[in-house]
């Protein structure tokens, strides 16, 4: 039987930040908490997913898809209703249409590489007026069920349905959408973690993310440049 490394395309760099990422939240853990152990689980599972998001690989929207399970459980402990709707609602359905979508599009038929595609300003347009409109209506949902701290809750609502429909477009810019909706969340958490330190784990896992997901960007671009040039190179030979 063919052994399968799912981590033989990664570089030196990307082991080097899964693997700081990983220590890094785990020892958050053992200071900090040590009893909410579904928010570490939840953490380790996500960075996981970043580093193969980064990668263009399917399994990262898998692995995604069970992150925001988690995560919506851990938000409806808190009273962060924004956060539970939005993962459990919007984010764990997209990532989940997002894994058949990447599954659909590999690169020249490699399975673990998504082919990269772009978006144009009509299309920009229209997703920027659906959040918009997803925002508003959030809003008053939110409202309704007295949510914790509702500034931040709502505009992460706006941040990660941008972010996940960039990730189903198989746009570059998802991870820099997932950025800002990091920092959003890292303000969110921050006041959550004032009234209760177990929470620092899940302030940890999106700082975290944050880092994860500006080098997914990056990266994508470098894999977007690289996959236009061997397309072109290609053309090229045909003549």
């Amino acid at each position: 039987m063919k052994n399968r490394n799912i981590f033989k395309d990664f570089t030196r760099t990307e082991i080097l930040l899964l693997v700081l990422s990983l220590l890094t939240i785990i020892a958050v853990f053992c200071i900090f908490d040590r009893t909410n152990y579904l928010a570490l689980t939840a953490s380790l599972i996500g960075v996981v997913s970043l580093i193969f998001n980064a990668k263009g690989n399917p399994l990262g929207q898998l692995l995604m898809l069970i992150f925001c399970v988690l995560y919506g459980i851990i938000s409806l402990s808190y009273a962060y209703y924004g956060e539970m709707i939005t993962y459990l609602g919007m984010t764990a359905p997209m990532a989940f249409i997002s894994l058949i979508t990447w599954l659909k599009h590999p690169y020249n038929g490699k399975k673990s590489e998504v082919q990269i595609n772009s978006i144009h300003k009509k299309e920009i347009f229209v997703m920027f007026l659906l959040a918009a409109i997803v925002t508003v209506v959030f809003y008053f949902i939110l409202k309704a069920f007295n949510t914790n701290n509702i500034i931040p809750s709502t505009i992460s609502v706006t941040t990660s349905f941008v972010a996940a429909y960039l990730t189903y477009r198989r746009s570059p810019y998802f991870a820099l959408a997932y950025a800002l909706n990091d920092i959003v969340l890292i303000i969110l958490w921050t006041l959550a973690s004032i009234e209760n330190l177990s929470y620092l784990s899940v302030l940890c896992c999106f700082s975290v993310f944050l880092i994860n997901d500006l080098y997914a960007f990056f990266n994508w671009l470098r894999i977007q440049k690289r996959q236009a040039s061997d397309t072109t190179a290609k053309k090229v030979n045909k003549l």
